[in-house]
């Protein structure tokens, strides 16, 4: 099977090297040429300087980009090159509207879409082990779930067109409580003295564990934050949470709260710094 990938970050780069090992024909496109150059280089598949020129033929479109103008771009220069009947899937994190949008766009071409924003982080996507929320007509999500299983170890359909980035914002909703709290724990820790590794271990087993626990809280008490999900994407990524909530009617106090303090950070100097760096807002408070 053909299949063309649009986007070589942190995340669409190993991605699209999954499915170029697991033997489909992979083109690549990337905004910055010598990107996607390097990728074939590395993994085999071939790349293309064009959008429309990667797609030409794919049966499976999946991009992976910024933003919901990011995703506009991308989306309405590769549906024009489209083979009929062929599938846009966009892992990107964006707002449901922007997912209802081109599902209706690229239907009335004859052409199917999925939102399928992901989660796990640069090692889920390095290992293959992304988790997958997928927003979609049933039909076009059963014609492309093995080639996603290629690098994930957890894929759902929620609904129609929208509902994996209105999942995705619950991921990003409950991640942000989480890591202010990890955040407050170790401080208190180290404040009182208390040998922080030593604390993770045994909290760790009991009902406070969490992935941001067993994967941040040693980086967090060595104050290593130079990898990992950047703070510029947690606040975009809540900032659409928070928009869809002011539309639904539902109540986000904890996370508006936080993402003011993800804006502490950021005036801090930390806009690149992984999302466990709340830590350093405390300490600096």
């Amino acid at each position: 099977m053909k299949v063309a990938f649009l986007g070589l970050g942190v995340m669409g780069y190993p991605m699209a090297g999954h499915l170029q090992a697991a033997g489909y024909e992979v083109c690549v496109y990337n905004r910055t040429t010598a990107k996607a150059e390097q990728w074939a280089k590395q993994h085999g598949g071939r790349f293309d300087a064009t959008i429309s020129g990667a797609v030409q033929g794919a049966e499976l479109v999946m991009m992976c980009v910024g933003n919901d103008d990011d995703v506009r771009a991308v989306a309405y220069q590769a549906k024009d090159a489209m083979a009929p009947g062929s599938i846009l899937v966009d892992h990107t994190t964006a707002s449901a509207d922007v997912a209802r949008e081109l599902n209706q766009a690229l239907g009335a071409l004859g052409l199917g879409f999925l939102d399928a924003p992901i989660s796990g982080g640069q090692a889920g996507a390095e290992n293959g082990q992304l988790t997958i929320m997928v927003g979609g007509d049933e039909a076009v999500y059963q014609r492309a779930e093995a080639v996603l299983a290629t690098y994930a170890k957890q894929i759902k359909r929620l609904g129609d067109a929208g509902s994996g980035q209105l999942c995705k914002m619950v991921n990003q909703i409950c991640i942000a409580g989480v890591v202010q709290g990890l955040a407050e724990g170790i401080n208190f820790a180290q404040k009182a003295g208390l040998n922080v590794a030593d604390v993770v271990e045994v909290i760790s087993k009991g009902a406070a564990q969490s992935w941001q626990m067993e994967n941040r809280a040693l980086t967090m008490d060595k104050a290593q934050y130079d990898f990992g999900f950047a703070v510029d994407w947690m606040r975009k990524d809540l900032a659409i949470a928070l928009s869809e909530a002011r539309k639904n009617g539902s109540a986000l106090p904890l996370t508006a709260l936080v993402d003011q303090f993800y804006a502490d950070v950021q005036r801090l100097g930390g806009s690149r710094w992984d999302t466990s760096s709340l830590l350093v807002r405390l300490q600096n408070s």
